[in-house]
């Protein structure tokens, strides 16, 4: 498996933009109102130079990421924060494929500093989706909310999962293409010729921003 610094802070905007040009869109409308947003797994297991799991392409990501949640937070809107935990007793096969725990007294398994968590709500899971025996579909029915917007890592694996999941359970599913990162380009877009065949509809940061912006000023 190669690793690639596909998106960077100078390159992040126009790629994002050169990738949705080959890819067909559902014409679902947002609304911020009926939306939650699911920021997954930014830990520093994946977003730390010195970890084995570094994505280099995740730190092009933050900023942007930051942009949503406080968009978010200001309009007091849902706002989860999954952190992937395992135990030997949780792991199932993720420690079978990885031959490697992310236990939760790690420190590279705190959620990094850079997004403030105390604004949301953080929820722990041990498999790639998010939805996998947590409580999450009951948290997000009881808001009422019936749109989720994906950010976060990786891709092609947790981001990828949940939103199929989130799909399944019958919510509207925005996927950021630049508000997501993964080890190199290629599994980056084939998570977005995927989903947008049949779970999601890929977005750019900036145009779930801007529909937030456009709500608030009318």
């Amino acid at each position: 498996m190669m690793k690639e610094r596909y998106f960077s802070q100078a390159s992040i905007h126009q790629k994002a933009r050169t990738m949705l040009q080959s890819i067909k869109r559902r014409d679902l409308v947002f609304v911020p109102e009926c939306s939650a947003l699911l920021i997954l797994d930014m830990q520093k297991y994946f977003l730390s130079a010195s970890s084995h799991a570094f994505i280099p392409s995740a730190q092009a990501i933050i900023p942007l990421i930051a942009k949503l949640k406080e968009a978010y937070v200001a309009k007091g809107l849902p706002l989860i924060f999954t952190r992937h935990l395992n135990s030997p007793q949780n792991a199932g096969m993720m420690a079978k494929w990885w031959q490697d725990l992310i236990g939760e007294e790690n420190p590279l398994s705190e959620i990094i500093d850079e997004l403030d968590i105390s604004s949301g709500m953080v929820l722990k899971k041990s498999q790639y989706d998010a939805f996998f025996e947590t409580p999450l579909t009951d948290i997000l029915r009881g808001k009422g909310v019936t749109q989720v917007v994906i950010c976060g890592v990786m891709t092609h694996l947790c981001c990828e999962t949940t939103a199929r999941s989130a799909f399944v359970r019958g919510f509207e599913v925005f996927f950021t293409v630049d508000g997501t990162a993964s080890y190199n380009e290629r599994f980056h877009l084939a998570t977005l010729l995927n989903l947008s065949h049949g779970f999601a509809v890929p977005a750019l940061v900036e145009e779930l921003l801007t529909a937030c912006r456009g709500r608030d000023a009318n």
